[in-house]
Order: structure tokens, then C-alpha cells, then sequence
């Protein structure tokens, strides 16, 4: 059962399937509900349905059968209504998202594109109040010293501070992160779910991200949700994400991860 609170339901899924055109069924009538400021992290085997979950939340795919809500309205009711998630739900990579050969600085206030109007954001055009709030999210990632250097010249571990300072440049209300630290080293990994975790609760963000590693979810996130073929089979406290479960979820070759 989903984890209990009383807060009503920021994003929501209802009955979501989704089907590719090759015939693979990614989801199966799978529902789940986000509310602010909540952690959540998803786990399961590859091809589990995880990512596409994710890219459903956002509006990047549009399901094959039923709904998702963002404060009780369909994401894919209208073009409108995408560009409105587009600027509510932020999105982190597992590979970063940076664009090489532009700066840091750059980069981050990529994520303000969605709140200006069109042709600003192609020329590049920001404010200076634009300016001030990415250089205070690079900041808030300690990442600042580097603002200058381009994408290309900075670390795995520098660049995604720098995905989580654009984020944040967004302004969400929800921040969705796909495998985000599985490029990275052990120690590197951490301390990026650190920031992200952190931040997120420092600005009442919700955050649901996809881990490979079941000790990273049960370490940093309040709620868990396992899928298997599409499905959700467990959606509660990570205390509850028991061994006896992650043999079901990953099969009885399941070792701690």
C-alpha cells in the first residue's frame, strides 16, 4: 500500500499503461501519487518500466492508456498543459544533459528557458535577477568556482551538480532524477544524493528518482516503490523494502546492493 499522508496528491497516476510500437509493454495499469515534498525513490531490474514511468510523470511520453495529473489536471490534456508540466517538473539525467561547450553558468540557466518567452531563450537573453538566481544554485551546490568552465571541461560528479543547480534554477515543485548517480563512483554518488536530498528538502521539492542500488534508495529516500514488468509490487516506508520483497522484485539471485 502507498505510504500514508495527509497532504493531497501534487502529481498523480491513474491505470498507466504504455506501449511501445515495437509491442513492449513498459506499464500495465500501474497507479501512483507524489505529494509534496516528499523522497521517493523507484527500484526494479532494467526494462522493470522505471524510466518510462518517470518520462510519463513529465509529459516527455504520452501514455498508451490512462492518466497523469499535476494538481488534479491531465499533463497531456493540451499542448498548453505539457508546457505547464515542462515548468513544474524538472528532470536529471543519468548522463548529465549538459550542453558541452557551454559554461556552468550556462548550463543552469538553461532551466529557466520554460519561464521566459520563446526568443529570449534561443538568443540566450536573462536578466540579471536570472543570472543571480543560477549563481546562487551553483552556490547552493558548491559548484560556483567552476561557473565559468564549459560542460565538457568539468567532472561526472561536477556535472551532475551542475544538472541539480539547473534544476533548481527551475523553481519545480517536482524534480524527477533518472538513475542519476549510476555513472558515478561509490563516494561521488553519495555525496550527489546528498545535495539532491537536501536541497530538495530545504525548498519542499518532491523528488522521485530511480536507483539501481537498493542500499542508496533505503539510505536516502522516505518511500520506496519496487516495480517488476511494469507493475508496481511494493509502494511504502523503504524500512518495509524487505529482503523476502527484493527477492520477489530482483529474483533469488538478490544480494544486497
Amino acid at each position: 500500500m502507498p505510504a500514508e499522508t495527509t497532504a493531497a496528491p501534487l502529481l498523480a497516476a491513474r491505470g498507466l499503461t504504455l506501449t511501445y510500437p515495437d509491442g513492449t509493454q513498459a506499464l500495465r495499469g500501474l497507479d501512483f501519487t507524489l505529494r509534496p515534498g516528499e523522497i521517493v525513490a523507484v527500484i526494479g531490474r532494467s526494462g522493470a518500466g522505471k524510466s518510462t514511468l518517470l518520462r510519463c510523470l513529465n509529459a516527455l511520453l504520452r501514455p498508451s492508456g490512462g492518466v497523469v495529473e499535476l494538481h488534479g489536471q491531465d499533463l497531456n490534456r493540451s499542448a498548453a498543459s505539457r508546457r505547464a508540466a515542462a515548468r513544474q517538473v524538472a528532470m536529471i539525467f543519468q548522463h548529465f544533459g549538459l550542453v558541452p561547450r557551454v559554461s556552468a553558468l550556462g548550463n543552469v540557466l538553461l532551466g529557466r528557458c520554460g519561464q521566459m518567452p520563446l526568443w529570449r531563450g534561443l538568443l540566450g537573453i536573462y536578466s540579471e535577477q536570472e543570472r543571480q538566481l543560477a549563481l546562487r544554485a551553483l552556490a547552493r551546490t558548491e559548484i560556483l568556482p567552476q561557473w565559468k568552465k564549459r560542460g565538457s571541461e568539468l567532472s561526472g560528479g561536477q556535472q551532475q551538480r551542475v544538472a541539480i543547480a539547473r534544476a533548481l534554477c527551475q523553481q519545480p515543485l517536482v524534480l524527477l532524477a533518472d538513475e542519476p548517480v549510476s555513472s558515478l563512483d561509490p563516494a561521488t554518488a553519495r555525496s550527489v544524493l546528498e545535495y539532491c536530498v537536501s536541497l530538495c528538502r530545504e525548498d519542499n521539492i518532491a523528488l522521485v528518482m530511480n536507483l539501481h542500488s537498493v542500499s542508496l534508495a533505503r539510505a536516502y529516500a522516505q518511500r520506496v516503490v519496487a516495480m517488476k514488468d511494469g507493475l508496481i509490487l511494493f509502494d511504502g516506508p523503504a524500512a518495509g523494502c524487505t529482503d523476502e520483497l527484493l527477492k520477489t522484485v530482483y529474483g533469488e539471485e538478490y544480494a544486497d546492493m
